[in-house]
């Protein structure tokens, strides 16, 4: 027997001409052609969802130094080894990021191409034969900065970079640690035991590094104090480490004033992982703010986001 099928005849319609709708052809984009600049690049963009995002993103930075309101960037480390170090000291150079907050292999990174230029061995090789992560020259400078800065009174990011310059690492201008030292603002290295190679070595000193990493800490959540009511935290590809870190850096700055209110946040990664999601977009503006979630390669996103900031920059 045939099933009972439902009667459509009796279905109230209606115009579509007459119906609010989300999108409209004056937010559609613009085809580009041969020698746009880059406002024009940015303009002819569809005005609608991640593009509109990505552009507020640039603006809020662009706001935030007219405000003086800090722009906070966390790392994770490969963000470095896709070639990004350079573009991101370029902004802190012209103050459109007050500071940067790191793991430990972000760290790693940068020191081994201030140095030697290389970095980013082939992991599945050495793995084999044991050799993975026994670089003694890049353990030995960052060791030996985590036990200067536990010594005395430099963050441990600070003494890493303080450290390349010292000893004129041959391509220490492109380094992101040594331009935050000789910039004079906080980098700041947040280490999880075990998770980076330079703890495999007998230089490494656990007291030494939970020291100093504390005191990392404790400097990052200054900064992260004085966000309220214009202020930028940046997390570009750290899926674990810094997002829980921010996070707590904002429960003691908040404990200490309630008023840490009404910043934006964003998360660029190539993939959008949970902890960036809540620790990052969602949870630290539930207060007042904005958090923003874009999705794409750092070697791309980061490139663009700069130029996109010098851009606006140029209307205020």
């Amino acid at each position: 027997m045939p099933y009972e099928e439902i009667d459509l005849n009796g279905i109230k319609t209606y115009n579509a001409a007459q119906r609010a709708s989300k999108v409209t052809t004056s937010l559609e984009g613009k085809p580009p052609k041969a020698g746009l600049t880059m406002r024009q690049f940015l303009d002819n963009l569809p005005a609608i969802l991640k593009a509109d995002e990505f552009k507020a993103v640039a603006q809020c930075m662009v706001k935030a130094k007219r405000l003086g309101k800090p722009v906070i960037a966390m790392l994770g480390g490969h963000v470095i080894k896709t070639g990004c170090s350079p573009i991101l000291a370029d902004l802190a150079a012209n103050g459109f990021i007050t500071h940067f907050a790191s793991n430990g292999s972000a760290a790693v990174h940068d020191t081994e191409l201030a140095r030697i230029g290389h970095t980013s061995e082939d992991v599945g090789a050495h793995l084999e034969d044991g050799s993975f992560g026994m670089a003694a020259d890049t353990a030995a400078l960052i060791n030996g900065a985590a036990k200067r800065a536990a010594a005395g009174r430099e963050g441990f990011g600070e003494a890493v970079g303080a450290m390349l310059v010292e000893e004129k690492a041959p391509h220490v201008a492109r380094a992101l640690l040594a331009r935050c030292f000789q910039l004079k603002i906080p980098y700041t290295l947040h280490v999880a035991l075990g998770t980076d190679i330079v703890h495999q070595h007998p230089t490494a000193d656990g007291a030494a590094i939970g020291t100093a990493s504390l005191r990392d800490f404790r400097i990052l959540a200054a900064t992260v104090s004085k966000l309220g009511q214009g202020g930028v935290v940046l997390n570009l590809g750290s899926a674990v480490v810094m997002p829980e870190v921010f996070l707590k850096a904002l429960a003691v700055a908040r404990n200490l004033n309630p008023g840490v209110t009404d910043f934006t946040t964003a998360n660029f990664d190539m993939l959008q992982h949970y902890r960036p999601a809540v620790n990052v977009v969602q949870r630290p503006v539930l207060k007042g703010g904005r958090g923003y979630a874009i999705t794409g390669h750092h070697e791309i996103m980061i490139p663009l986001l700069a130029a996109a900031v010098y851009e606006y920059n140029q209307q205020v």
